[in-house]
């Protein structure tokens, strides 16, 4: 097999690891073009695992990306989410549960609780399957370390990590309500399908118009989306120029927005006991550019 064959069998496991340190997809497909050149320029003769080699670089390039984002992160405007990515099965083929999981916005945005170190072992442990000692050794720490890190890593998640029981195909039926009743506007359907604890977040990176703070409670988001629905004339948008689909992203039926053709935002609904319990809005355009892509791919 040749380095090519060898980087390409790899590639989409390698960016399940980058994507999810990282959180951002941009960011995960730059991290394996540096490790591609790292691996191309400098890559052992005989490998025993090409896999673990290049999982090990790819960890440490996001190690280092990380520990230079932090302080970006904490001057974000707004509530910050993840880039999304569509899931299918037909654009992203790694699908086991625990992977499936571990790519939701939800969780995705719990990971940020973790030092890097911790993402890290936790990643590599328990989404990704890697024994202690291999972990041990791509990040040059002791095998007791690792240990150590993935408890007091998993303990911090444990309380706060979510479940989701139902299928896609049981969810779908309420997404698709949901998507009739904000197209239509319609209170009284809003309020039916959304829980009444639940949480809207909004993610315009202070570069579009988006909420500043999380909101919570069924009339507040309720009262929101009737707010976007019948302002958009005011700010030139056009009702019936707008489109809305329903799509996998991050493991969860999410509405794709588009205005006149172009991509305005991803509605991620996380649905629990037959009712939706979050909405996580994405409409910073920095973030909307790699799932653009994937949606219009196919």
């Amino acid at each position: 097999m040749t380095d090519v064959d060898l980087f390409q069998a790899n590639r989409s496991a390698l960016f399940g690891v980058a994507y999810r340190m990282l959180g951002s997809a941009t960011d995960a497909e730059d991290v394996l073009q540096d490790a591609w050149l790292r691996f191309s320029s400098a890559g052992p003769a005989n490998l025993r695992s090409a896999k673990a080699y290049l999982t090990t670089i790819v960890t440490r390039l996001c190690l280092d990306r990380l520990k230079s984002a932090r302080a970006t992160r904490e001057e974000y405007v707004g509530p910050w989410l993840p880039e999304p990515v569509a899931t299918d099965d037909r654009r992203e083929p790694e699908r086991s549960l625990a992977q499936a999981e571990s790519v939701t916005l939800a969780f995705m945005v719990l990971l940020e609780t973790l030092s890097p170190e911790e993402r890290a072992v936790f990643l590599l442990r328990e989404v990704f399957d890697y024994e202690y000692d291999e972990i041990a050794g791509m990040l040059e720490m002791t095998t007791a370390n690792c240990r150590q890190l993935f408890h007091r890593a998993k303990a911090r998640l444990a309380e706060r990590k979510p479940r989701f029981r139902a299928t896609l195909d049981e969810k779908r039926p309420l997404v698709e309500r949901f998507v009739r009743a904000f197209s239509e506007g319609s209170e009284e359907e809003l309020t039916s399908v959304l829980a009444a604890d639940v949480g809207f977040w909004s993610d315009g990176g202070g570069k579009v118009l988006a909420a500043r703070r999380p909101l919570f409670g069924r009339e507040q988001v309720v009262n929101l989306l009737l707010g976007i629905r019948r302002t958009a004339p005011a700010a030139g948008v056009q009702l019936e120029a707008v489109t809305i689909d329903i799509a996998e992203v991050n493991g969860e039926l999410a509405l794709v927005l588009r205005v006149a053709g172009r991509l305005d935002g991803i509605y991620v609904t996380t649905v629990e006991d037959g009712e939706i319990t979050a909405i996580r809005v994405v409409r910073n355009p920095d973030k909307l550019t790699y799932i653009d892509r994937q949606l219009t791919r196919h």
